[in-house]
């Protein structure tokens, strides 16, 4: 007897009741009903269809690209190794001819913007910036003024103080 005392001493045995049964049951129960809350309706379905296809037919036509693109370096390099004395110059005569005529083409577009915005100007429709201009223009004239005063000012002294320096002059 002492040895079954000894062996439930340790642990403690519930017998089985009936409201543990509905606990469980009912857990089960939350637990699908929140997962039927989860579950994607059929416009969610379908699009998840068509995204997997697409993604599906994306990664097919990269594979695809991949080895065409691998295929033609592998047959294309000894071609373009043996013709690389041609491909050269060419190549060099090409991108200066590009260079040149998107400059060109640059320039000619900066020439027409500035000439149109100094036509507006020039007409009085004040153009953007043109405050700006009207700004440094009498900045200019102002300090061009000040020097003018400046040497009618002390010009007559410079030129007394040269007749002193040489009389003769």
């Amino acid at each position: 007897m002492s040895d079954q005392q000894q062996s439930t001493y340790g642990r403690t045995q519930r017998p089985p009741t009936r409201s543990s049964g509905i606990q469980t049951n009912m857990a089960n129960s939350t637990f699908l009903r929140k997962l039927q809350e989860h579950v994607p309706n059929s416009t969610q379905l379908v699009g998840f269809l068509t995204l997997i296809i697409s993604g599906a037919i994306l990664l097919l036509l990269t594979g695809l690209t991949l080895t065409a693109v691998i295929l033609g370096l592998v047959f294309f390099t000894p071609l373009v190794l043996l013709s690389s004395p041609i491909w050269m110059p060419v190549g060099t005569v090409l991108f200066i001819a590009i260079f040149g005529f998107l400059s060109v083409c640059g320039f000619g577009v900066a020439t027409l913007a500035s000439l149109s915005w100094m036509y507006r100007y020039f007409r009085g429709l004040h153009p953007p910036g043109s405050d700006r201009v009207d700004y440094a223009r009498s900045r200019i004239a102002d300090t061009a003024s000040h020097v003018k005063d400046y040497a009618r000012e002390y010009g007559g002294y410079l030129h007394s103080k040269v007749k002193d320096a040489a009389p003769g002059a």
